[in-house]
Order: C-alpha cells, then structure tokens, then sequence
C-alpha cells in the first residue's frame, strides 16, 4: 500500500509557546484517530534546522535555518500509509482542522537499491 508524507507547515514566526491546549488536544485526537485506523507509521514535530550545500571546492556549507528563504517552514510530519491520494488527502484535512494550518501531501516513491 503506498505511504504519503502529510506535512504541516508553520509561519516563519510561528512562537510554539502560542498553541493552545484545544488545538494540541485536537492533534493528540487526530493522531489517536489515525493509530486506530491503521493509517499512521510515524508522527512528529520539528524543532531547528541545519542547512548543508555543496560547495564548488567539495566542501559542505553548514548554516542555522530552513533550507529555503520562506516565510513558512516545515512544523511536524505524518507518515501515512492509505490506499490512494484521495485517502491520503482525507486525512490531511483533518490535520488543517487539528492543527488550524496548513499541510501538504506527497506520496512517498520507494525503490529498493540495485542488487
């Protein structure tokens, strides 16, 4: 069954000490919902960021930060493993409810390593 990664995004100046106890009762509920279902793998928040590149020279740059210039950032993540997309986008609208935001869904391509 294909897996779809549902990721919940958060405004660059999101304050985590401004979530109130409805909306992390909410998500707790939603994840319990999925468990129950049968549909979640795994779930988590994201705390801070490091962004490596490439450099011409073959050395890595490491910085503080998301990996984009962007005024929104990846908050937390399921990994949901449904049917098809439309089960995967289903599920996503109940973590926009739960979470009040907004999340994305992309399915998860797997190809095993070359023998």
């Amino acid at each position: 069954m294909p897996q779809y990664l549902v990721a919940g995004y958060l405004p660059d100046d999101f304050d985590p000490s401004q979530v109130d106890e409805a909306t992390a009762n909410a998500i707790h509920a939603l994840n319990k919902e999925m468990i129950a279902a049968g549909v979640r793998k795994f779930a988590c928040g994201l705390g801070g960021a490091k962004s490596l590149r490439s450099q011409t020279d073959g050395g890595v740059l490491i910085t503080d930060g998301p990996y984009l210039e962007a005024r929104e950032h990846i908050g937390g993540f399921w990994i949901l493993e449904c049917a098809d997309m439309d089960e995967a986008v289903a599920w996503a609208r109940k973590g926009v409810a739960a979470t009040r935001g907004q999340v994305e869904v992309r399915e998860i391509f797997f190809s095993p390593a070359p023998d």
